[in-house]
C-alpha cells in the first residue's frame, strides 16, 4: 500500500516537474523569438514603430493584471485546473497568432495569450511546491528558472532560423505541440489537486482596483517622460494605494496584505526580486544597441556575444536551488545580489574601446550573480508561507518580474529620451547613446546595492 502511494507521488512530481518546466520555456522563448520577427510583421502589417511595440506590451499587460488574481482563484478552484485552462488558452492563442490576418488580432490574441500566461505563472511555482517536499524545492525550483533562461538562450537564434527558412508564422506553431504536451501530462499523469483555500470568496472588486491600477502604472512608465505618463503613473500608485486600503479591510483578500506587512521574510524577498528584475532585465536591451551601434556587430554575432548570460544562469540555477535546500537562501541570494551589482558597476565604465571579451566577462558575472539569486529567493518566497497560500505567493513573485521588467525598460526609455530626445540613433548621437547607456547602469548597480540590503533584512527563512 505505501509503494503504491509512494509510486502516486514519484508520478506527480515527474509529472509537474515535465509540464512546468515545458511552460517555463515556453513562455520565454517565444518573447524572445518573436523579438527577432518583428520587422517582418512590420512589413507584413505595416505596423509603425509604436503600434509594433504593443505585440510585447499587450501580452505583458495582460499578463501582470492576472497573475495575482489567477493565483488566488487556484488557490479556491484547484491549482491544477487552472494551470491546465491556462496551458489550453496559451496553445490555442499561439495557433491563432499563427493564423493572424491583421495587426488588430495578432494584438488581440496577444492579449489573450497574456491571460492563459497569468494562469501559468500563478499556479506553475505552486504546484511544484505542493507536490515536492522542503528538502528538494530548491532543486526543482532551480530546473524551473533553468528553463526560463534555456527559452531565452536559444529564443533569438532559433527564432531567427525559423523566420527566415519558414517565415515568422512557424515561431508560434512550433510551440503548439509542447504547449499540447504539457497539457497531456497535467490531464493525464498529474493526479490529485490542490485548492487549500476551498471555500473562501473570490475578491471581485479588489482584483478590478489593482488591474486597472497595475494598467496605469505600466502604461504610464511606457510614456514617460510626457506629461501623461506621470499622470498614469500617479494614477496608478494611488490606485495600488486604495487596493491596499480594501485588502486589508476584505474578508477573503485577494492579496494578503498582511503577509507583507507581518511576514518579513515574504515581503523582502518579494521587494529584492523587485528591484533584482527592474536593474536587470534591460541590460540585454541595451548591450544590444551597444554592441551594434557602437561596436558595429550584425544582430547574429550581437546576439552571440549576449548569450554569455542566459546559459550561465540556465546552467547554474538548478545548483543554487540546490545549494539553497542546504544554506540559508538568505546567504546564496544576497551574494547573488552582490555578483549582479557587481557586473553591473563594470559595464558603467564600457567605452567604443572596450573588446568584445571584457563584455563577456561582465556578462559572465551577471549571469553568475543572477543564477545564484534567483531560485534560492523563489524557495525563500515561498517557504515562507502556509500551503494555502501558494497561490497567492506564486503570483506575487511573477507580479514581481513582470513591473520589474517594465520599470527596467522605462528607465532606459526616459534615459533615451533626456539624452538623445525623440530621433533616430545615427552617428551624431553616439556620444550621447553612450552617455545614457552608462547612467542606466550607474542606476542599475545602484538599485542592486540597495537590494543587497533588502535580500539581507529578510531575516532567516529556516
Amino acid at each position: 500500500m505505501t509503494t503504491s502511494v509512494e509510486t502516486r507521488q514519484v508520478q506527480a512530481q515527474r509529472a509537474a516537474l515535465i509540464a512546468a518546466t515545458l511552460t517555463s520555456f515556453l513562455t520565454p522563448f517565444m518573447d524572445s523569438a518573436t523579438n527577432v520577427a518583428l520587422p517582418i510583421i512590420s512589413r507584413e502589417f505595416a505596423m509603425d514603430a509604436v503600434l509594433l511595440s504593443w505585440i510585447r506590451i499587450a501580452y505583458l499587460l495582460a499578463a501582470a493584471m492576472f497573475l495575482v488574481p489567477f493565483g488566488k482563484i487556484a488557490d479556491i478552484y484547484g491549482r491544477k485546473r487552472i494551470y491546465s485552462y491556462g496551458t489550453a488558452i496559451f496553445t490555442l492563442a499561439a495557433l491563432l497568432i499563427g493564423l493572424s490576418t491583421s495587426s488588430t488580432m495578432l494584438i488581440a490574441v496577444r492579449i489573450v495569450q497574456g491571460f492563459g500566461s497569468a494562469m501559468i505563472f500563478g499556479t506553475g511555482v505552486a504546484i511544484l511546491t505542493s507536490v515536492f517536499p522542503p528538502g528538494d524545492r530548491g532543486r526543482v525550483l532551480g530546473i524551473n528558472v533553468a528553463a526560463v533562461y534555456l527559452g531565452l538562450s536559444v529564443g533569438p537564434s532559433i527564432g531567427g532560423v525559423l523566420t527566415e527558412q519558414l517565415g515568422w508564422r512557424s515561431i508560434f506553431f512550433a510551440t503548439v505541440p509542447l504547449g499540447l504536451i504539457a497539457l497531456g501530462f497535467v490531464i493525464w499523469r498529474l493526479k490529485g489537486e490542490w485548492a487549500e483555500a476551498k471555500g473562501e470568496r473570490f475578491d471581485l472588486p479588489g482584483s478590478v482596483i489593482y488591474a486597472l491600477a497595475l494598467v496605469a502604472l505600466m502604461v504610464g512608465v511606457s510614456r514617460l517622460p510626457g506629461i501623461t505618463g506621470a499622470g498614469l503613473m500617479g494614477l496608478g500608485i494611488v490606485g495600488l494605494g486604495l487596493f491596499g486600503a480594501w485588502e486589508m479591510r476584505a474578508k477573503y483578500p485577494v492579496l494578503h496584505i498582511d503577509l507583507l506587512v507581518t511576514n518579513r521574510p515574504f515581503a523582502f524577498s518579494n521587494l529584492a526580486a523587485l528591484i533584482n528584475y527592474s536593474a536587470t532585465s534591460a541590460t540585454a536591451f541595451l548591450l544590444s544597441l551597444y554592441l551594434q551601434y557602437i561596436k558595429a556587430l550584425t544582430p547574429q554575432q550581437a546576439g552571440l556575444v549576449l548569450i554569455a548570460q542566459p546559459v550561465v544562469q540556465a546552467t547554474l540555477s538548478p545548483l543554487a536551488g540546490r545549494l539553497s535546500d542546504r544554506v540559508e537562501p538568505r546567504v546564496v541570494a544576497s551574494i547573488g545580489m552582490g555578483f549582479t551589482a557587481l557586473g553591473l558597476f563594470l559595464l558603467v565604465f564600457i567605452t567604443a574601446a572596450t573588446p568584445l571579451w571584457a563584455i563577456i566577462i561582465r556578462l559572465l558575472l551577471l549571469g553568475f550573480g543572477f543564477a545564484l539569486f534567483s531560485s534560492p529567493n523563489m524557495n525563500a518566497i515561498m517557504g515562507s508561507v502556509e500551503r494555502r497560500f501558494y497561490g497567492v505567493a506564486s503570483g506575487t513573485l511573477g507580479t514581481m518580474r513582470l513591473v520589474g521588467q517594465m520599470l527596467s525598460q522605462g528607465v532606459a526609455t526616459l534615459l533615451f529620451a533626456l539624452y538623445i530626445g525623440r530621433v533616430e540613433i545615427t552617428p551624431q548621437y553616439y556620444p550621447l547613446f553612450m552617455s545614457s547607456v552608462k547612467t542606466a547602469f550607474a542606476i542599475f548597480a545602484a538599485l542592486c546595492v540597495g537590494g543587497i540590503f533588502a535580500s539581507l533584512a529578510r531575516g532567516k527563512v529556516r
